[in-house]
């Protein structure tokens, strides 16, 4: 079983520029995409991508997962 991380649900509500720093250093190895919440993406899933969409106050909106 991996323990490769995939999912950051204790970012919510964070700060994006902080979780932002909490994902690099559990995960250096992916891109990061930060986006405001609604913002239309391209569709499809990459093991080397994690976005992190945040709210009007810059607050982490979502759960980040890898995709």
């Amino acid at each position: 079983m991996s323990t490769t991380k995939t999912s950051w649900p204790e970012v919510m509500g964070w700060p994006a520029a902080q979780a932002v720093t909490q994902i690099a250093t559990d995960r250096p190895d992916v891109a990061i995409e930060v986006l405001p919440s609604g913002t239309s993406v391209t569709p499809g899933f990459s093991s080397q991508r994690v976005r992190v969409f945040f709210d009007g106050t810059g607050s982490v909106a979502a759960t980040p997962v890898v995709g």
